[in-house]
């Protein structure tokens, strides 16, 4: 891939899956014997990128020290959110000060990944740059959903995000996106929502659709049906 750098967001208190992420941050949570932040940091590594930026802040203690004694063969750093948790989008912008790249790859671990998405990120970087976006996210069709509560966030009309009375597409947790549309923007709490809904407004906020089966750890009923799956 292009992309040299990927964020993976990793500062939520997972509430929805009290009590067990009281004393076990959620992206170190077990899925078929993995924790979700090892499942996350597979797929990057297999994708070709070797540098990775994590933000923290609950429990930020036990995943720097689950990643000291895993000694994955790459490029790691963990940027806290500082004394205050910051949204997805003070988040990842507090993450991409922490380099000098400009295109960056971002994952929520909360999506159990697995190698099938490889094909489909690919092709949403290759579109990305070969029409010059600012922004593209990974969308599923709600169909796919494990979770047969969520519902869709978007649709889709030649590659550009709609926002319908009726959406079928849900966010994955996956997309790249532009330095530049922080530009604007100063590190604290605000959601990365923000800019999505200006880009939707004039049409420059992109989607590429995955096929994969769609497994989110939504809350503590659906991480437990997926233990038994």
């Amino acid at each position: 891939m292009k992309i040299k750098t990927a964020l993976i967001l990793c500062a939520g208190y997972g509430k929805r899956l009290n009590p067990i992420t009281l004393t076990t941050p959620k992206p170190l949570l077990k899925i078929n014997q993995i924790t979700l932040l090892e499942n996350c940091i597979n797929l990057i590594h297999s994708l070709g990128i070797k540098k990775i930026l994590i933000n923290t802040f609950y429990l930020s203690e036990k995943i720097e020290q689950f990643l000291k004694d895993k000694k994955f063969n790459l490029e790691i750093k963990i940027v806290n959110d500082g004394s205050i948790i910051l949204d997805t989008g003070g988040g990842i912008l507090n993450l991409i000060n922490s380099s000098n790249e400009t295109d960056f790859i971002t994952f929520n671990p909360d999506t159990v990944w697995n190698e099938n998405y490889k094909k489909y990120i690919k092709h949403m970087e290759k579109f990305y740059f070969l029409n010059k976006v600012k922004n593209i996210l990974l969308l599923a069709n709600e169909n796919l959903s494990f979770d047969k509560n969520l519902k869709g966030d978007f649709n889709l009309k030649k590659n550009i995000i709609k926002k319908d009375e009726h959406n079928r597409l849900i966010y994955t947790g996956c997309q790249i996106l532009n330095k530049s549309l922080f530009d604007s923007y100063k590190v604290g709490n605000f959601s990365i929502s923000n800019i999505w809904n200006k880009l939707i407004n004039k049409d420059e906020l992109h989607g590429f659709e995955s096929l994969e089966d769609f497994r989110h750890l939504t809350d503590l009923n659906i991480y437990k049906k997926l233990l038994e799956n």
